[in-house]
């Protein structure tokens, strides 16, 4: 007896259990991973840019109303959200800040869509919040950060001295 080439029809839905035994085992994983992923973008944004915007108060220096510089010398130019990181926009975060030539708190605020207990596990600092813009109505936000958001936001506070 011969046999004609190719698959018989049990063998290609044996194959294809198969493939679909893997891609639900494999999903799950994957899409924990772009979770986890964007929670530690967002973490790393909020420090960079109240990490950036302490830098920008150290080299550049502030102005006599207390609000920082946006280059050093002469300049009465406030620094802008823009100044402070690449590829990061007015869209999904903000910065604030208030203080004197001596105190300065920067409140740094995101309305990505993450994980918050991954953004604590990658930022401990991190915390969430209902927004009211009552709670940075003493602070200056910075230029580009005109928005006005509504529900629960990603916060991080930051303290630092310019002497």
């Amino acid at each position: 007896m011969s046999r004609k080439k190719g698959f018989s029809l049990v063998e290609l839905l044996i194959v294809l259990a198969v493939m679909a035994a893997l891609i639900a085992t494999i999903t799950p994983v994957a899409l924990n991973a772009i979770k986890k992923s964007k929670a530690t973008q967002v973490a790393q944004n909020l420090k960079t840019l109240a990490s950036a915007l302490e830098n920008a108060a150290y080299v550049n220096g502030v102005n006599s109303d207390g609000t920082i510089k946006k280059t050093s010398g002469t300049s009465t130019d406030s620094i802008a959200l823009a100044d402070l990181g690449r590829d990061i926009n007015g869209k999904e975060y903000a910065v604030y800040y208030t203080g004197t030539a001596g105190e300065y708190t920067v409140k740094v605020i995101s309305l990505a869509d993450a994980a918050i207990d991954q953004v604590k596990t990658a930022l401990k600092d991190a915390f969430t919040e209902t927004w009211d813009q009552s709670k940075v109505d003493n602070y200056v936000p910075l230029t580009g950060t005109n928005w006005n958001p509504s529900g629960e936001v990603i916060a991080y506070t930051f303290t630092f001295n310019v002497y």
